[in-house]
């Protein structure tokens, strides 16, 4: 239930509100096809999943490494 009422943003309220939208469209036109993709969209907006899950598809930093960084490189020169 704190999943389905925090962190609210822009993108997820779009997703709701258009996965209602088809919803309701699908069955107006009695397409079930379109029924099943409203309930879909509006229930990945609900709880705050999609294709990857919450946070799923960031890319950890990099952590560097302080002496490699301040290491003097020495080059040969290869005849």
């Amino acid at each position: 239930m704190k999943n389905i009422l925090a962190n609210w943003n822009f993108m997820r309220a779009i997703r709701l509100i258009l996965g209602v939208i088809i919803l309701v469209q699908g069955f107006e036109a009695r397409e079930w096809m379109y029924a099943f993709a409203g309930i879909l969209l509006a229930g990945m907006a609900i709880a705050n999943i999609g294709c990857c899950g919450v946070g799923g598809c960031n890319v950890p930093s990099r952590k560097t490494d302080k002496e490699f960084i301040n290491k003097d490189i020495t080059y040969e020169e290869i005849h």
